[in-house]
């Protein structure tokens, strides 16, 4: 099994000009926001693909694979914003790379959500497109299939967890007993991935599709924020994930082969937002410094190996900002732990997460050290009126850890290549890098942080 395959939810140059050259399979990202003028003029098309791909394909070339046009863009929240631009993007952005001579190597998707698709029955085999946007699917399904490209699917068993209290904890991760199980019609489901992969499936062959590959484009298990949310269960489940992938035996509906997946994501984000759950920013596999929260076997064989961390991560100094108990004037602590928050990030605060229940000082000086780094350290930022102080020795307890932040990253770039025009382009809504085991260099490390990688059997 090989972890050789990257997907970036848009084209960043200074990443794409680190991975020219190498053998990394890459699937570049376009947001949502773009897909109305990238469905309107088919000139977007144009200078976006010049600009993200044709830029990259001189004698150092980056290896494209996919373009994925928007992320979940159908998403009940959306109240159909994207549904009848999705389709005639995909359309402009393939048409522009036939012409620019990229068609055959690089595919073209758009990467959705699993609630797509549904089923009644709540049984995988009775799987269907969700009527709303049934007739819309089955045009996508049909641009899929004549193209040769995959249905990318987002599936979180985490979230079934977080989302539905009372789901059964086992059946969210792999190898279950009859106990943590589903029947349909004699077939036993033993974790909630494959009965989706499955549903997906079955909605396939109901629209007359029956042969689209599938690949899992988003997978993965948070490590703080919430109960559930811990480096234990995010073990768990890849340790599960990974030794199904080994075994290669498919679902009960595809049992030949497992999907490719990828893996969200390569690192933290701790500038996510928190809208979706506090967990938001702990999706990583390593930390936000490049480090690995616990051992994975990427060959899904069980052995406690470590994944292989960033070297010479240019940390600041080892300082922290803590509560000061000392302070003469305690009445407005709360007042100021508040406001830190709400300037930082304290999402290991909430309940079930890394540093709850230790009392209003920790809550204090997480908070307070939190904004002092995120603030580069600045004297100033550690004071909140004689209430914080700056300590030389690490405050971390137990499963507290008090993070110290890297100095900020000024690339310097060699590239000729441009960005995309603000027309095509924008910030991800989500968290690839170099394979996990090595030691990524400093543009894949400081500027991938919107990263996932994907493991499939070789």
């Amino acid at each position: 099994m090989a972890s050789k395959r990257l997907r970036f939810f848009h084209a960043e140059p200074q990443v794409l000009d680190a991975l020219a050259g190498t053998d990394l399979e890459v699937m570049v990202g376009i947001p949502n926001e773009s897909l109305k003028s990238l469905s309107q003029k088919y000139s977007v098309a144009q200078a976006w693909v010049k600009a993200n791909i044709t830029a990259y394909m001189g004698k150092k070339r980056v290896n494209f694979k996919y373009v994925a046009v928007g992320n979940e863009p159908f998403l009940t929240s959306y109240n159909g914003t994207f549904t009848n631009l999705t389709l005639p993007a995909m359309k402009n952005v393939l048409r522009a790379l036939k012409e620019a001579g990229h068609g055959k190597d690089i595919k073209v998707s758009s990467p959705l959500n699993g609630d797509v698709y549904t089923t009644p029955t709540y049984k995988p085999s009775d799987g269907i497109f969700r009527p709303d946007i049934a007739d819309t699917m089955g045009d996508i399904c049909s641009f899929l299939d004549e193209n040769g490209a995959a249905f990318i699917v987002n599936i979180y068993p985490f979230l079934n967890l977080y989302q539905n209290p009372g789901f059964p904890e086992n059946y969210a991760f792999f190898g279950n007993d009859d106990s943590s199980s589903m029947d349909d019609h004699g077939v036993k489901y033993r974790s909630v991935l494959d009965a989706n992969i499955d549903t997906l499936v079955a909605a396939l062959k109901v629209a007359k599709f029956p042969d689209i590959p599938i690949i899992v484009g988003e997978v993965g298990w948070p490590t703080d924020g919430n109960i559930y949310a811990t480096t234990k269960n995010a073990k768990r489940f890849y340790d599960g994930l990974l030794k199904k992938m080994a075994k290669n035996d498919g679902t009960p509906l595809r049992p030949k082969t497992y999907p490719d997946v990828y893996m969200f994501s390569l690192l933290d984000e701790d500038l996510k937002s928190v809208d979706p759950g506090m967990f938001e920013r702990h999706w990583g596999i390593f930390s936000f410094d490049g480090q690995p929260k616990y051992p994975m076997d990427l060959s899904g064989k069980g052995q406690n190996k470590s994944l292989v961390g960033g070297k010479n991560v240019p940390y600041m100094e080892k300082q922290w900002c803590v509560y000061n108990e000392d302070a003469s004037d305690q009445k407005d602590l709360n007042v100021k732990v508040a406001w830190a928050c709400n300037n930082t990030d304290c999402t290991t605060l909430v309940a079930g997460a890394s540093c709850s229940g230790m009392g209003i000082e920790t809550n204090a000086s997480v908070a307070f050290n939190m904004y002092y780094q995120m603030s580069n350290q600045s004297k100033a930022a550690c004071d909140f009126q004689g209430l914080a102080k700056i300590v030389k020795r690490d405050p971390s307890n137990g499963t507290c850890k008090f993070p110290i932040m890297i100095k900020s990253f000024q690339p310097t770039s060699t590239s000729t290549s441009k960005r995309s025009p603000p027309s095509a382009s924008s910030n991800s809504s989500s968290s690839p890098s170099d394979s996990p085991s090595t030691s990524p260099s400093p543009p894949l490390l400081f500027l991938c942080f919107v990263a996932i990688f994907a493991v499939w059997v070789a």
